[in-house]
């Protein structure tokens, strides 16, 4: 397999995932980004605007085991990773597996949960393994976590950590869709209420989990040149050097960002990096591992806003 091979796969499946969403390109390219870059998205919009619709589209379209937990304020940790319960039968403690045992887990709605329950997605997330009673059990190499929240709501929700957001390599914000867009899901999806299911609008897989290592491996293969991976580190450096950031983005950040550029210029059929790779992509993978400082906070600035400045302001090679 070569990139070529990876850009049609990756065209197969928005062919699919277009069979029942109208729009939402954006969205659809940062989560074959992650895919490909072997990282985890955060979607955070307003309530109807697909996102849970989608990734149940996008697992279907990818042969993914399809896992989800609709995160709530009694939920525990074993409701999501499992529990062992002892079998009078047997006289032997069994373990019963949590929705986490999966290749593509939807959390929803994961900022409904208390911090404990989020916890339990931190090893899951960066080790792809999970432990219970000091046992542990290997998720896979494909885990993937995409997680959803509303912006809108306040009450009975609980901010996702620092840690765990870091953990995340895009946060992505899905905004309303145009006037046209929204004319064709009414025209498509306005004949009964609720969603259709993926399988009921005919999405199938293109993608099998042979081609899906395949195409790991080419991502993963793509040449970064010093000047692009220095070009990476001053950028992320820049967010703990601008005085309007009380924190700024981890080291983590930049070899994820690295890594999500080598995807980006897959996708495009390249099998080299360039500056426009970072910088398409440098805006959701980085916006939500800063703290704005309290001088930026008073003066109304945004953590989008600054990071766009940094973009622009930090040279990138030519």
């Amino acid at each position: 397999m070569n990139v070529t091979d990876v850009q049609n796969l990756a065209e197969h499946i928005r062919a699919q995932i277009a069979k029942a969403i109208i729009g939402q390109k954006d969205t659809i390219d940062l989560m074959l980004v992650s895919l490909f870059a072997g990282g985890h998205i955060l979607l955070e919009g307003p309530p109807g605007t697909a996102k849970t619709y989608l990734a149940q589209c996008f697992a279907s379209a990818t042969s993914l085991k399809f896992g989800r937990i609709q995160f709530t304020p009694d939920l525990m940790p074993g409701d999501l990773l499992g529990t062992n319960l002892f079998n009078f039968q047997t006289n032997e403690f069994s373990l019963i597996k949590g929705p986490v045992f999966c290749d593509l887990l939807l959390a929803d709605e994961i900022n409904r949960t208390p911090p404990k329950t989020q916890a339990a997605l931190l090893e899951a997330m960066q080790e792809r393994q999970i432990t219970i009673d000091g046992k542990s059990f290997n998720l896979g190499a494909r885990f993937t976590v995409i997680a959803t929240q509303n912006p809108i709501e306040q009450q009975g929700t609980y901010p996702l950590p620092e840690a765990q957001l870091d953990r995340f390599l895009f946060k992505h914000n899905l905004g309303y869709p145009n006037r046209d867009e929204e004319i064709e899901i009414v025209t498509r999806h306005g004949t009964k209420t609720g969603s259709q299911t993926a399988k009921s609008l005919g999405i199938k897989s293109v993608v099998s989990a042979k081609d899906l290592n395949a195409a790991i491996a080419v991502t993963s293969n793509v040449r970064l040149t010093e000047d692009v991976i220095l070009y990476v580190v001053d950028l992320v450096r820049a967010t703990r050097e601008n005085p309007l950031f009380e924190t700024g983005a981890s080291p983590r950040a930049a070899a994820m960002l690295a890594a999500a550029a080598r995807a980006k210029a897959t996708l495009d059929g390249r099998d080299f990096v360039i500056p426009d790779d970072v910088k398409s992509i440098a805006l959701p993978a980085l916006r939500h591992r800063v703290i704005l400082s309290p001088v930026a906070e008073i003066e109304g600035r945004s953590a989008d806003e600054l990071i766009r400045d940094i973009i622009e302001q930090t040279e990138a090679p030519r």
